[in-house]
């Protein structure tokens, strides 16, 4: 009996079959469960927190969806997982990522089943991966020279990005905004420079780019309301010492006559702090902490416009926006690198005032103001544009660009079809399940259109074997389309992280023949 009592009492221990039955059920729920949002008719799924606030999520972006989920099954977690890594990496493709591996898996199941050792699945799966990325290589576009040509990419793209989400219907007008932002970047990838404001009321339709800044706080009482030619001190201290904190400081006087005078000693503090503020020639004053209305009067009389609890997220980008830094001491002023900006004024959206910049000088930084009809859609109106925005800022670096719709699937499991007929042994049986999982995502395109996807893949294979056909699902006439003509394009850079990603990732779930769980902490009676 000693042998049963290695683990502790309440561990389980799941060996050989059982473990890899668990993980393979598990990872294909998870698959299964994000597989109806992928496409341009997939759907969306509501998550229901049951946490304080009952926080209702409408989404069809894989990532939030699994990023949303509690699971106990070790091997879903490794699937959630690339699908985080693939929205941080290059932001979409996070449901294709899921499928893809979930599919993989699914294959790799019934060849476990017919007794190939995973090892040997593994490696044929890496070949396999190998080959059909060299495949889709070949077959590439790079419009990179060509301005106007590699706009219209950019547009194609962000289209087809933006065609499975909710903005579909305005999707020419927001594939527009997200090109002529990614644009102003110049190349670099930092998303920070984009920022983006939710203000609900009017419709989507109704959402804007604008080239400045926009700060979503309101200008201080007896301020100016607009300053031109604005330099501007984008600070992070504290504007709040002008009265003794009550709850704070412990003072003994003797009479009441010294509070006084230590209140007057701590104005003093503050009218030197605000005068080394203003010695620096500023006339805008940004500060991230609160500022009271003592120093608030102080620089209302100096004329200076003072912004108090600018968020840090704010501060910093403005910071980046106006070429200035983030001071937090005053006493030399020369050393201090102030911002520039053309001019400050207020504007109005919607029943709310706020700040803009304009002319600043970063180029690069613009505002996206989202318009919508409730806060769901407005969070999923987001979600979806930094989607966008992030394959188009990765498009601009790696300028590679295949055709969508099902299209780089099919081309790879043409190729990767080949390899398994000239492979001997039993990884050409890994193989070829390999270029099966592949037709995995057009057939998911076709089903959640409601098509015929048996149907429509036999057909699209055929299209397939004439020499550089662009055949792929168009869902929209129900049938095989000409996915050039249609203008459906996707990033490279994604395709090929959709494809390493899962296959690393059904290796990994692949490697696992035992899977053991610890005892639950037990919880000790306080009483």
């Amino acid at each position: 009996m000693a042998v049963d009592k290695l683990l502790k009492d309440e561990a389980t221990e799941e060996k050989g079959e059982r473990a890899r039955m668990a993980s393979f059920v598990g990872a294909m729920a998870i698959a299964d469960l994000v597989k109806t949002t992928l496409g341009p008719k997939g759907m969306d799924k509501i998550l229901q927190s049951t946490g304080r606030g009952n926080s209702v999520m409408v989404t069809n972006d894989g990532a939030t969806i699994l990023k949303s989920l509690h699971i106990e099954n070790p091997a879903a977690k490794v699937l959630v997982d690339i699908s985080k890594v693939q929205d941080d990496e290059v932001g979409d493709g996070t449901t294709s990522v899921v499928v893809l591996a979930g599919e993989l898996l699914r294959e790799a199941e019934k060849l476990v089943a017919t007794k190939i050792h995973p090892m040997t699945i593994i490696s044929g799966y890496r070949l396999a991966a190998e080959y059909a990325r060299n495949a889709l290589l070949q077959k590439v576009m790079d419009n990179k020279e060509d301005e106007e040509k590699f706009k219209s990419d950019l547009m194609k793209i962000a289209m087809t990005s933006l065609s499975s989400k909710i903005l579909s219907q305005d999707k020419e007008h927001f594939a527009k905004l997200a090109v002529h932002a990614v644009m102003r970047l110049k190349g670099s990838t930092n998303l920070e420079a984009i920022q983006i404001i939710k203000k609900p009321g009017g419709s989507l339709k109704d959402s804007f780019l604008d080239e400045g800044f926009i700060l979503d706080k309101k200008i201080g009482i007896g301020q100016p309301k607009r300053i031109e030619n604005a330099k501007i001190l984008v600070a992070n201290t504290a504007m709040d010492t002008d009265k003794v904190k009550i709850y704070g400081a412990r003072v003994r006087v003797d009479s009441m006559s010294k509070v006084v005078d230590i209140e007057g000693a701590e104005k003093e503090k503050m009218r030197e702090k605000v005068q080394k503020i203003i010695a620096h020639g500023i006339n805008c004053f940004v500060n991230r902490q609160l500022i009271y209305n003592f120093p608030e009067e102080l620089f209302a009389d100096a004329g200076v416009l003072a912004i108090e609890h600018a968020d840090f997220d704010g501060i910093e980008r403005l910071a980046l926006v106006t070429g200035g830094e983030i001071a937090s001491t005053f006493d030399n002023p020369e050393l201090v690198k102030l911002g520039h900006c053309n001019l400050i004024e207020e504007i109005m959206i919607g029943e709310d005032k706020l700040i803009h910049f304009s002319g600043v000088e970063m180029g690069q930084a613009c505002t996206i103001i989202l318009r919508g009809a409730s806060f769901h859609v407005l969070d999923e109106a987001e979600r979806s544009l930094h989607d966008a925005l992030c394959v188009l800022s990765q498009t601009v670096n790696d300028s590679r660009v295949v055709l969508g719709g099902g299209w780089p699937e099919m081309v790879m499991a043409k190729a990767v079809d080949e390899l398994a007929r000239t492979t001997p042994g039993k990884k050409s049986n890994a193989i070829e399940a390999f270029s099966r999982a592949l037709l995995a995502i057009p057939t998911t395109i076709a089903d959640n259109a409601g098509l015929d996807s048996a149907e429509l893949i036999a057909k699209l294979r055929a299209e397939h074997h004439k020499e550089g056909s662009p055949a792929g699902i168009d869902v929209i006439s129900r049938s095989v389309g000409d996915m050039a003509e249609l203008g459906i394009s996707e990033s490279f850079k994604v395709k090929q992280a959709v494809l390493l990603s899962a296959t690393e990732a059904a290796e990994m779930i692949l490697r696992v023949d035992d899977i053991i769980t610890c005892a639950p902490r037990k919880r000790e009676d306080r009483m």
